[in-house]
């Protein structure tokens, strides 16, 4: 699936470890009439005891700390004794409170995640039925209280009173100057940037989980689907995902000839059909029924499944949008953690300028630079020319410039399957994997101790350990007969995810600087594994000059299709906030407005069609709180690493240099990884370059 399950921190159950950003600084007319006093003779008596120079820190700090104390923590006198016995107006102090932190949050974010996996443990995997107890399972945060207690125990006040809160504007303007270490006393403090009670955390925890739930379970049984003369285009047993098997088997299909088109016309009608949800709600699912998606009859299946029996008398009444239902319980989820984030007082903030660290406007920006470009229409004009037809809307997909295998998708579905029967057998060749990625054999086998393998119930994620010495999660679908060659496409996607999540973990130089600036970075990562998945078949691959401006045209292709996905991501989130009060069905009305706008503004110039909806078919939109951004961010950061990883000769020892930076500020990050900025300029080059070169081969 490509995402990174951010476990605790989409879900937001651990909100005040996932945290980042700006002091929430309280009115000063909300604090209790003492406590302006008391800062300012603490003030005094801190510099005398400590000297002059610790007067700027102690301010600071019980400034910091009066933003978050409540009436229950405490009246003057338990104020001034707190600040008196933790405020670490020495360095040795100072460097020992910080240790502490270090140490004992690594261990208590790794057990903690740990046991949120094993609570998700049967609702994730494809281990068996989900029973009722284990959605209450699911939906429990172990973690929900941690935050309250560390603020009713003050472990809270302390990070707080040693240790400075920042602004993103702050970190931009300073970051590049500041040391590992002032790094990784940054991110303790914005650990503590918002006290969300436990109440709030359980219960947005639990929304998260159904959305999830609804998301993991929305199969279509293909061989089920029927065209206008009653055939049946795809073979038996295939289930698929939406929108992620979905729109990967419209991409396999163009290798096709045959009934190629005609699959991705049916396709399409069932993204439609889920989109606009005049989806029966029969067929969701359910091997029980054929269904003409073009008609929309639903009636019960002529051919039988093993262990299914065809439905009685199913109808096609639709499903009610559940899809828009489920949306807007995220959003509400959203809105719970708002009051306690008076900073950040909304997602979208808090997906910006906290967990990205990169302002809306300026993303948006690369949004927009990418598909308004001039290079679309050539791009276009290119793919017109090798399908010998004009575009299709279907077409936003359009495979064909990814390393071609002689082998059909069938026969990549055996040779997949064959190698890997079963998650153990993809687990035991990970340091094979590693070594033809250019790993050292020694390196690739230390990686490889720190990952397990599962078959996953929906598409697949990857799950880093959150400690040292702990075990990341790879998690990809493995049929019956074995693993298909989609599920190994997003098992190595997975994979990548995987190797940064041990690296980042395990040899930062801070535990508290662990993983990188945000999930861009980690998708940037996965794809640059993704890209090679023949090459690790062991199938011929051509790597001359046509064969890397081909490459470089899929990155731009897939990122123009992406970033309009982002694009209507952002706005329906900006016009959730605009309309909190709507209904499902009028959260869909909007959607679909939304997503035919965009296409009209940056897609129907190219394709000559308007008003197409496929891009809000995207089922992160559903469950993953305004997560689409980091996929077009992934894929521009992934360029800009591919061409340090080429001139490197190898991505093993680049990749290890990069990933073990840690979660500094993202264009920091990026500087010391490639040299330059976070941005789009490196893929619009490439791709004007390649155009360039086929054209000159071409004779244009």
């Amino acid at each position: 699936m490509n995402e990174m399950r951010i476990f605790a921190c989409l879900a937001f159950a651990l909100v005040a470890f996932c945290s980042s950003g700006a002091t929430p600084a309280r009115a000063q007319s909300e604090r209790p009439v003492w406590m302006n006093a008391s800062i300012s003779r603490l003030e005094g008596e801190l510099a005398v005891k400590y000297g002059e120079p610790a007067r700027a820190g102690a301010r600071r700090g019980m400034e910091q700390v009066a933003s978050f104390w409540r009436a229950e923590d405490g009246d003057e006198t338990a104020f001034e004794s707190f600040v008196r016995a933790n405020f670490a107006g020495d360095t040795a102090t100072r460097d020992a409170i910080f240790e502490r932190f270090e140490r004992i949050f690594d261990k208590l974010d790794g057990h903690m995640h740990e046991i949120g996996m094993e609570m998700r443990r049967q609702a994730d995997l494809d281990i068996g039925p989900i029973l009722p107890v284990d959605e209450i399972f699911a939906g429990y945060s172990p973690a929900a209280h941690l935050g309250d207690d560390f603020f009713a125990n003050k472990i809270a006040f302390v990070a707080l009173l040693n240790f400075p809160l920042t602004t993103l504007q702050e970190r931009i303007a300073g970051g590049e100057r500041w040391s590992r270490r002032e790094w990784a006393e940054v991110r303790l403090a914005q650990r503590f940037s918002r006290r969300v009670p436990a109440s709030v955390n359980l219960a947005a925890a639990k929304i998260s989980a159904d959305a999830e739930a609804y998301v993991s379970g929305y199969n279509i049984w293909m061989h089920h689907l029927l065209d206008d003369a009653g055939a049946r285009l795809f073979p038996p047993g295939m289930r698929l995902l939406t929108h992620w098997n979905l729109r990967d088997e419209l991409k396999a299909s163009y290798r096709d000839a045959e009934n190629g088109p005609a699959k991705q016309r049916m396709i399409v009608r069932v993204m439609e059909r889920i989109i606009t949800q005049t989806i029966p709600r029969a067929v969701v699912d359910n091997p029980a029924v054929d269904w003409n998606p073009y008609t929309n009859d639903v009636r019960p299946a002529a051919v039988k499944d093993a262990g299914v029996e065809p439905a009685a008398a199913p109808t096609n009444e639709r499903e009610p949008d559940t899809r828009y239902a489920t949306l807007l319980s995220t959003f509400k989820a959203s809105r719970l953690v708002d009051p306690y984030s008076p900073t950040a007082p909304t997602l979208i903030a808090r997906r910006f300028d906290e967990s990205r660290e990169i302002p809306e406007e300026r993303v948006h920006e690369m949004m927009v630079q990418v598909c308004s470009s001039p290079l679309a229409a050539k791009t276009a004009k290119l793919i017109e020319r090798r399908l010998g037809r004009a575009l299709e809307p279907y077409d936003i997909w359009y495979s064909g410039f990814r390393p071609a295998s002689a082998r059909s998708e069938e026969e990549l579905d055996r040779i997949v399957a064959a190698k890997y029967p079963t998650p153990e057998a993809f687990e035991r060749d990970i340091p094979n994997i590693l070594v033809k990625l250019g790993f050292e054999r020694g390196r690739a086998e230390y990686i490889a101790r720190h990952i397990g393998v599962d078959p996953a119930r929906g598409s697949g994620h990857a799950s880093g350990a959150g400690m040292k010495g702990g075990t990341a999660r790879l998690r990809t679908r493995v049929r019956p007969g074995g693993m298909d060659y989609k599920g190994f496409n997003i098992a190595i996607h997975e994979l990548g995810h995987n190797v940064e999540q041990v690296l980042s973990i395990n040899d930062v130089d801070h535990t508290l600087l662990q993983g990188v600036p945000n999930t861009a970075f980690t998708e940037a990562f996965a794809f640059l594994f993704q890209a090679r998945d023949l090459a690790l078949l062991d199938l011929p691959v051509a790597s001359d000059e046509t064969a890397e401006a081909m490459r470089a045209l899929n990155d731009f292709w897939g990122t123009y299709e992406i970033a309009g996905v982002a694009l209507v991501d952002m706005a329906v989130w900006h016009w959730m906030y605009d309309h909190p009060e709507a209904s499902p069905a009028e959260l869909k009305d909007a959607v679909i407005g939304i997503a035919k706008d965009v296409w009209n503004r940056y897609y129907a110039p190219v394709f000559k069609k308007k008003d197409v909806i496929l891009l809000a078919v995207y089922s992160h939109m559903i469950d993953s709180y305004l997560y689409l951004p980091d996929y077009p961010m992934g894929h521009l950061m992934s360029v800009q690493i591919e061409k340090k990883v080429k001139e490197a000769g190898s991505i093993g020892p680049e990749f290890e240099r990069m990933a073990t930076f840690g979660s500094v500020l993202p264009d920091l990050w990026m500087k010391n990884a490639t040299g330059s900025r976070v941005g789009a300029e490196a893929l619009l080059a490439e791709t004007a370059e390649a155009l360039e070169i086929l054209g000159k081969k071409a004779g244009r």
